[in-house]
């Protein structure tokens, strides 16, 4: 997804990882958008549904989103 993009989290992949995504909110169902990428791609910042999470690209690569159509 690129700046600005917002979209709905459809699944988390399962991995090690998929505690500590849910417990931060990132359910099926839940509204995000992605608000700024560090210069180099990694890390990213998110606003899910009004807080704003910070997330490795290893992270954020298990999350599956279903773009809202522009």
């Amino acid at each position: 997804m690129s700046i600005s993009q917002s979209g709905e989290v459809a699944a988390v992949e399962e991995n090690d990882l998929k505690p500590k995504l849910t417990d931060m909110g990132l359910i099926p169902g839940k509204q995000i958008r992605v608000l700024f990428k560090a210069p180099l791609g990694d890390p990213i910042a998110i606003d899910v549904e009004g807080y704003i999470l910070s997330l490795r690209l290893e992270e954020a690569s298990l999350i599956l989103i279903k773009p809202h159509a522009s």
